[in-house]
């Protein structure tokens, strides 16, 4: 079902999609001709979870828009609509499905289920003198993996390493708030204000421009 539909205020349309429907529930949400075509595209993809995500997203862009428009995938894996009208970002996960738009502006955004398993990768994407609340540490953990997702699809760089090109500023988990961050991958050097929030069992992640 559709979670949120909404316009941010950095001139952004952002939706998010709760997936409790089966293949064929999602599939009546789309216009006969996106039907089609996401019939044809779904039949090549083997893993159901993947389809379902897929379609959920197709249908968050139909939804925002009000118009069909064909996502396109660059070389590395960056989506794109193919009349460029906008500026792209997708993200799944088991349960839910987001869309981030923006007309002029580069964009990213992450969704992640809560789970202790990034317990055990943390390592890998958080760096030594980055902050992590004892009190919070599996949300804490998961918004510095998401924050850096975003960045990372923003900037559509290859051969970044999260650890050492992408760096989250201190801060204590809210329900809501924004994160500081830097990444270290360009010569400029830039700096970014990452909005997230916190759900019952997900945390999100966005930037934009």
């Amino acid at each position: 079902m559709l979670f949120r539909k909404q316009h941010t205020s950095d001139g952004a349309f952002l939706g998010i999609w709760k997936i409790e429907e089966s293949r064929e529930e999602l599939l009546q949400f789309l216009p006969s001709t996106l039907r089609a075509e996401a019939l044809e595209y779904i039949a090549t993809i083997r893993a159901e979870q993947r389809a379902v995500e897929w379609i959920a997203t197709q249908i968050l862009l139909y939804t925002l828009l009000g118009e069909e428009k064909t996502i396109l995938k660059k070389e590395n894996g960056q989506p794109y609509l193919s009349d460029n009208s906008y500026q792209i970002s997708i993200s799944h996960t088991k349960k839910y499905a987001t869309v981030l738009l923006h007309p002029t502006l580069p964009v990213g955004i992450d969704i992640e289920m809560i789970s202790e398993r990034v317990k055990k990768i943390a390592y890998k994407f958080i760096s030594d003198d980055e902050y992590i609340d004892p009190t919070q540490e599996v949300v804490h953990q998961l918004l510095h993996w998401a924050a850096k997702e975003s960045l990372f699809k923003l900037l559509g760089e290859t051969e970044v390493d999260f650890r050492q090109h992408l760096h989250i500023e201190p801060f204590t988990p809210s329900s809501k708030g924004t994160i500081l961050a830097k990444e270290m991958k360009s010569n400029d050097k830039k700096s970014f204000a990452i909005h997230y929030e916190v759900g019952n069992d997900y945390v999100m992640t966005l930037v934009i421009g």
